[in-house]
């Protein structure tokens, strides 16, 4: 620092006094610079030289590139003279890459520990079952929702500082270790899911973790190129720490409604409105407990419960437990399922739920058991394959048995036609391919 304000400040009088009172052949400011500059040039060197803590390595590398070339040398009484000269930089190139990795080794290591420490905490945290914090209403995690994400981006922007390149360099090098660190979370996290079942704030730990994953994701999504290996590892295991996650949260409530959903066949479809309102009444208590998930991943459940409630719905009518003879009776259960339907479609809606490709399938099964007109049915039929691309044979032969008046020959030929219209590409998110026929 002494150093550096002397040059400033004496080549400053070169520049503005001295160097006119010579000839301009004599070069005076050229003169003075290369001396002050070699001069420096030879403490940087020896001090590069000498064994420095990180701190010091880093000082030296701020001058060397930021300090030295931008704030001295750029100086407006100095940067025109200054241009002429051919000056250098303060250090040699093989000692200034010696310096540099000396640096980037030094904060790779300091980074990965401090992201081992910061699990550590978290995980003696989660041993302690004590009630996560809340942000804007959303459990969370300050340590590692928002602490690593910190110790990242604050160690990137130190390199950038330095250079441009060093920054870049120490970006790839963390962006490699975080798909490390993720994956050890995600261990840590399925432990704890295992082990801690009996924990009084076992349910919102599980929220505060899902919700840590939505600032890797922006984390990732933002410094990342899309080519990239290590972003493909790192939302990998977020979706899997994300997913597991939900299938905990959601399992208590699926093994309530699994018997509910048996009533329709059980009752022949006959309560099948009261049946309805028992299974959205049932779901909406569990959904006021996900509030404190953050919006993505609220969405994302409610999604995930939309689909489940259709899905089981669809199950029922596949069970081969009604079969109708007459069109009349068929087109009471249609109006059933019609209801049934619009209800389910209502509430999930309300609670949240942005899966409108879903919200086709119920009408279009009911719509096939209204119909009596064989070329109408195909249609339908055609069209419900579109819309869902994963819908099989066995799915269709197994709904059909409701319509006890279809012939064998008209049966094979809906079948047959479905079999011609089902697209081979694979579906946005699959419905029927998640349906078992027995």
């Amino acid at each position: 620092l002494h150093m550096g304000k002397t040059m400033k400040e004496d080549l400053t009088v070169v520049a503005k006094y001295i160097n006119k009172l010579y000839p301009p052949e004599f070069n005076v400011f050229s003169i003075y610079a290369e001396l002050y500059h070699n001069y420096f040039a030879s403490q940087a060197k020896k001090i590069a030289e000498s064994p420095l803590e990180d701190k010091d390595i880093y000082l030296l590398l701020s001058w060397m590139h930021n300090f030295y070339p931008k704030e001295m040398r750029k100086d407006h009484a100095l940067a025109m003279e200054l241009d002429k000269v051919k000056l250098g930089s303060l250090l040699p190139s093989s000692l200034s890459k010696e310096l540099e990795n000396k640096y980037l080794d030094s904060e790779e290591a300091t980074v990965k520990n401090s992201l081992s420490r910061c699990l550590d905490k978290e995980i003696q945290r989660w041993k302690e079952d004590k009630e996560p914090e809340k942000l804007n209403g959303h459990f969370q995690s300050e340590l590692l929702g928002i602490f690593v994400i910190q110790s990242i981006y604050s160690s990137q922007k130190r390199a950038e500082d330095i250079s441009k390149a060093v920054g870049e360099e120490l970006s790839h090098r963390l962006l490699r270790e975080l798909p490390a660190f993720l994956r050890s979370y995600r261990d840590a996290f399925e432990d704890f899911k295992e082990k801690s079942k009996k924990h009084r704030y076992y349910k919102p730990i599980l929220i505060a973790n899902i919700n840590n994953c939505w600032n890797f994701r922006e984390y990732t999504e933002k410094y990342m190129a899309e080519k990239d290996n290590s972003k493909v590892d790192i939302l990998s295991t977020l979706t899997d720490i994300e997913n597991s996650g939900f299938d905990v949260l959601l399992q208590q409530l699926f093994a309530q409604l699994k018997p509910m959903f048996k009533k329709f066949t059980e009752n022949k479809w006959d309560s099948s409105s009261e049946i309805m309102n028992e299974i959205i009444k049932t779901t909406s208590k569990h959904i006021s407990d996900f509030q404190t998930l953050k919006d993505p991943f609220y969405h994302a459940i409610v999604e995930k419960i939309h689909a489940r409630l259709v899905k089981e719905y669809i199950v029922r009518l596949l069970k081969r437990k009604v079969s109708l003879k007459t069109p009349a009776q068929q087109q009471t259960l249609a109006q059933h399922i019609s209801k049934n339907a619009a209800d389910l479609e209502a509430f999930c809606t309300s609670s949240g739920s942005q899966a409108t490709w879903l919200n086709s399938a119920l009408p279009k099964l009911a719509e096939i058991i209204r119909l009596q007109d064989l070329g109408a049915i195909k249609i339908e039929v055609a069209t419900l394959a579109t819309t869902y691309p994963d819908i099989r044979k066995r799915h269709l032969e197994a709904f059909l048995h409701i319509k006890a008046n279809l012939s064998r020959s008209e049966l094979k030929s809906i079948l047959g036609y479905l079999a011609d219209s089902t697209a081979s590409t694979q579906p946005r998110a699959p419905l029927f391919s998640n349906i078992n026929v027995s």
